[in-house]
């Protein structure tokens, strides 16, 4: 996208040019960037400013409706949108599903020219029947016992998987793909098992950022959204969906930078995240921290922006 909105005065809207908005001092850029949309359809947006190795600064969004003029096609956007297609579908044929925390993530090349993504692409069937293996062979490590106390939440419920039940497995990458391509899996009453042990409704476990609120005792829940941009530490990841968010990952970001191939501040922009976590308010009261369950990176996923986009 060329041009976003900004509604920091959500009672004065600015248009701003990616050449413009690069333009303003980095204190502008860092008030503006979480209260960016795109002007044609709304949906939230986010700025990545130019790399070192010459990619122009850009807005974008991964909110974009499907009939938005500013919609691009892509192979990562089609991707997800078979995502969305494939759990709208579990939906209706399952009676529940099974969060599968141990599928590696699918790293995609950082500089690949076309004629080597050509020749190292694998074919559709390929691919198919490597996800069909990993229906038919579901990871069996649980995550344990998310904790004893939640088990007295009311949207939770002890009850192990029952072998005559119609269930899905299906890992964090679908799920997050579906949700930010408008998914009915964020409203739907699916149970979902986070363990073998404990489920939740899909509709209650399932909380965008922009809805995020401490819950009683600290109950987990799944956080999704995009990540506006990090702190110049690293130390932290600020939401787009909202301003009074934080996600802290000190002591951890080495691994997830490599987990996730993520190398710089800019492959951050704008990716697209899901993570397992509990959110409570900081000392001041305010700001909300939604931090990564144990610490467990297998309970998070990172969908990187594709650069051909």
């Amino acid at each position: 996208m060329l041009d976003a909105i900004c509604l920091i005065d959500e009672a004065a809207p600015i248009t701003y040019s990616v050449f413009r908005f690069q333009k303003l001092s980095e204190i502008d850029i860092e008030r503006f960037r979480q209260a960016l949309v795109c002007p044609a359809c709304g949906g939230k947006a986010y700025y990545r400013k130019a790399s070192k190795d010459g990619k122009a600064a850009c807005f974008g969004s991964r909110y974009h409706k499907a009939d938005c003029t500013e919609f691009r096609p892509s192979a990562a956007k089609e991707r997800e949108e078979a995502h969305a297609i494939e759990v709208n579908q579990l939906i209706v044929d399952s009676d529940s599903m099974v969060i599968d925390f141990n599928r590696q993530p699918r790293l995609k090349p950082r500089a690949a020219t076309t004629e080597r993504r050509a020749k190292t692409k694998p074919s559709t069937a390929a691919v198919d029947q490597l996800e069909q293996r990993e229906l038919d062979n579901p990871a069996k490590e649980s995550i344990g016992d998310l904790s004893a106390q939640n088990s007295k939440a009311p949207e939770v419920q002890n009850d192990k998987l029952m072998p005559d039940k119609r269930i899905a497995n299906t890992g964090l990458e679908k799920i997050l793909h579906s949700l930010l391509r408008g998914s009915e899996l964020a409203t739907s009453d699916l149970w979902v098992y986070t363990d073998s042990k404990y489920r939740w409704r899909a509709k209650n476990l399932f909380v965008n950022f922009a809805d995020a609120e401490p819950t009683e005792k600290g109950a987990p829940r799944m956080y999704w959204g995009t990540i506006s941009h990090t702190d110049k530490e690293g130390l932290w990841l600020n939401p787009a969906d909202s301003k009074d968010v934080g996600i802290p990952i000190d002591g951890i970001a080495a691994e997830l930078k490599q987990r996730f191939g993520l190398s710089d501040r800019r492959d951050f922009e704008g990716a697209g995240i899901i993570l397992l976590g509990k959110c409570f308010w900081n000392k001041a009261k305010n700001r909300k921290i939604i931090q990564l369950w144990n610490k467990d990176l297998k309970r998070m996923f990172i969908s990187k922006v594709d650069e051909d986009e």
